[in-house]
């Protein structure tokens, strides 16, 4: 199968390219190839590849800079998606479309399933949820795949960035507050490739399994990578932040646990099998 990856640098995408190309024909597309608020540009890169799927990983990612920046956020995350809907669905494309568990206001005492009432609390959130719909109206042959926490050895994330400050500093103060699904890069990569077979298009929660908080989650990462670093828990009051974040954004993979499609494993797992490689890619930097 013929897959165009748009996004192609980021984070996630370069883990469904490392993944899709040992068994697809991978054709990663960055900015430079096709800026994706430009329909033209997104239509005639895609009627050139004439690709049988694409994965759509580009957005605009910076929280607090959608707060200042309203208008860039809705133009990349929701006018962006429905472009390249457009494009998949004029050249008879399967779409598989990068969401987001900011969608929710963090206010449930559960995990969030994909029948919850959506209810973003910043801008990133309304613009992703946006993109959403503008998808699903665009191209029926679509995934739309809400991730949350990604993390790998590439780009800006909360791993990395803890193991960078256990170099500069004998203490760390992390949100004990803020709770939700740790997912490896790559772990989702490889359930895209499950869905690139099959046709249940709709909406799905893709996430590691379990939950914890941001705190549990660096006191594991330190853990595994045998750091002996003081942590020191706080509240997120005592980090203001331009955009709020939802407090409980824990992912429950329902419509995958149904059909028998749910391949992600347990966070805990994913971060002890990925955590050396990782640590490896930050000593280079």
């Amino acid at each position: 199968m013929r897959v165009l990856v748009i996004g192609a640098k980021g984070q996630l995408g370069l883990e469904v390219c490392k993944v899709l190309e040992e068994a697809h024909e991978v054709i990663p597309a960055t900015r430079e190839d096709a800026d994706i608020t430009n329909l033209e540009q997104v239509l005639s890169l895609v009627e050139k590849i004439s690709p049988e799927a694409i994965v759509n990983a580009a957005a605009y990612t910076d929280v607090d800079g959608c707060e200042k920046n309203k208008e860039k956020a809705f133009l990349v995350n929701a006018l962006g998606a429905r472009n390249v809907a457009i494009a998949a669905r004029e050249v008879g494309a399967k779409l598989i479309h990068i969401s987001t568990d900011y969608v929710f206001d963090g206010a449930k005492d559960g995990p969030y399933v994909e029948y919850d009432p959506p209810c973003p609390l910043n801008i990133y959130g309304w613009s992703k949820l946006l993109g959403e719909h503008m998808v699903k109206e665009q191209n029926p042959r679509s995934f739309i795949l809400r991730v949350a926490w990604l993390y790998s050895a590439h780009r800006k994330n909360f791993v990395k960035t803890m193991l960078r400050l256990a170099r500069e500093r004998a203490e760390i103060q992390v949100v004990t507050d803020q709770r939700g699904n740790p997912t490896f890069a790559g772990d989702v990569a490889r359930q895209i490739q499950v869905l690139l077979g099959i046709r249940s298009y709709g909406l799905y929660h893709c996430v590691s399994q379990g939950s914890c908080s941001r705190f549990e989650f660096a006191r594991e990462i330190f853990r595994i990578a045998g750091l002996n670093v003081k942590l020191i828990p706080v509240k997120s009051f005592q980090f203001p932040t331009v955009a709020k974040r939802p407090p409980h954004s824990v992912l429950e993979n329902f419509m995958l646990k149904i059909q028998g499609l749910d391949i992600m494993p347990h966070w805990l797992e994913s971060l002890e099998r990925e955590l050396p490689k990782i640590m490896e890619e930050v000593e280079k930097e």
